[in-house]
């Protein structure tokens, strides 16, 4: 049987494990840290979280390590993982993100995920009035899909694990940081994570192609075998 490439998550993160997952990849939360999850599948499970089931703790997390984190987003496949959601709270808080960081050109198709009105972060029967008028309106949302009171969502930088301090022990994140945010650079963090996976289970694993998984593995191989012929010449 060929092989069936699928882009979208295999299971849903939800409670103790969405939590595992979000402080795996640099969220700031107490609890254990399960770094062996994708990335994309973790921050759209976070947006959920936090837009429909109104936890503002998440949200505010996820929004500040956006902030930080959003240049090794996979940006394409993320895309597609919204696309295939109903819930347009979820599908305007992506928009409104894709506002906030205009110039990263990668988000430009964000842009029409949502093309309702303005949504509340936190709506009726939740009163907001008295909050504008008093701190004004989020300026990160200012101009976008998503509006809320400048003291709702904290902006606080010890919210998020720096990514230098990240990558020290998730691969994922140390891969993208060294050659960008790609399946290849997942699929070389989950090679060295279990160097017996073939190149469908790492294609499986990653959301990648096969084609891009054998040519990983084909150059893992390649260079294990001069790592190996070194160690023999400096025995």
């Amino acid at each position: 049987m060929g092989f069936k490439r699928i882009l979208l998550p295999q299971e849903e993160l939800s409670g103790v494990r969405l939590t595992s997952a979000m402080a795996g990849i640099g969220l700031h939360f107490n609890a254990f840290a399960d770094r062996d999850v994708n990335i994309e599948d973790t921050i759209f499970f976070a947006s959920v979280d936090g837009m429909t089931r109104r936890d503002l703790r998440t949200l505010s997390v996820l929004v500040k390590w956006l902030d930080i984190y959003y240049r090794w987003i996979n940006a394409g496949r993320l895309i597609k993982i919204i696309e295939s959601s109903t819930e347009e709270r979820v599908r305007a808080f992506w928009a409104a993100i894709a506002v906030w960081k205009k110039e990263d050109i990668r988000f430009k198709n964000f842009l029409s995920l949502y093309k309702g009105s303005r949504v509340e972060v936190m709506p009726p029967p939740f009163d907001s009035s008295f909050h504008y008028r008093r701190h004004g309106e989020d300026p990160r949302f200012e101009g976008g899909p998503l509006r809320a009171p400048a003291n709702l969502l904290r902006d606080r930088e010890i919210d998020v694990v720096p990514p230098g301090k990240t990558a020290v022990n998730n691969l994922y994140i140390r891969y993208r940081i060294m050659m960008g945010p790609t399946y290849r650079s997942d699929i070389w963090a989950a090679l060295e994570l279990d160097t017996g996976l073939s190149p469908t289970e790492l294609a499986r694993k990653t959301y990648g192609s096969f084609a891009v998984a054998w040519q990983v593995k084909r150059d893992w191989e390649i260079l294990e075998n001069a790592r190996r012929k070194r160690k023999k010449n400096l025995a």
